[in-house]
């Protein structure tokens, strides 16, 4: 690989781990090009990326990085996950290596913090930033509901008396 390119392909992956919300790193060996072609489409449909690039080259785009923290994973054939949102790739990437044992994950950074195996396990658990939006949407809009009710419930057990006594009295 020429000079240029090297610098270019650094920069690029410089870029990619400084605009990263998220970055999981993982051994794709024995993965064929069908199952690559399918982990990339995941990837893309749930707002993230996979890429294969060179251990050196990903090392030296690292520093300076928020991720510097994940340097020792690069080793062997490693490919990156990144997403903008902080668990979208770790949870595409640890489902479909329950599907396909050829994706070995290492670890992985969010923010600056370094995560390993286990940590990168438990990010996938976590709910999307939109399931989370919806359920503190759900938590504000609770209260106000259910004041609702009870500011409505008096009124509705008086005219259920008054309902019964004129039935009584009809009777």
């Amino acid at each position: 690989m020429e000079k240029a390119k090297k610098a270019e392909v650094v920069e690029s992956l410089n870029g990619l781990f400084n605009g990263a919300g998220s970055v999981v790193v993982a051994h794709y060996s024995g993965m064929t090009v069908a199952q690559m072609s399918d982990l990339r489409s995941r990837m893309r449909a749930g707002g993230a990326s996979f890429k294969v690039a060179k251990n050196r080259l990903a090392m030296r785009a690292l520093d300076g990085t928020p991720a510097q923290a994940i340097a020792h994973l690069f080793k062997g054939p490693t490919g990156i996950a990144t997403s903008n949102d902080p668990v979208a790739a770790s949870k595409i990437a640890v489902a479909y290596a329950k599907e396909n044992d050829k994706l070995v994950i290492l670890g992985g950074v969010v923010g600056t913090t370094a995560l390993d195996v286990n940590g990168v396990r438990a990010l996938a658990e976590l709910p999307s930033l939109d399931e989370l939006r919806g359920k503190i949407a759900g938590l504000l809009k609770a209260p106000a509901t259910k004041l609702a009710g009870l500011m409505a419930a008096p009124g509705g057990q008086l005219a259920r008396v008054i309902a019964a006594y004129s039935r009584k009295e009809a009777a």
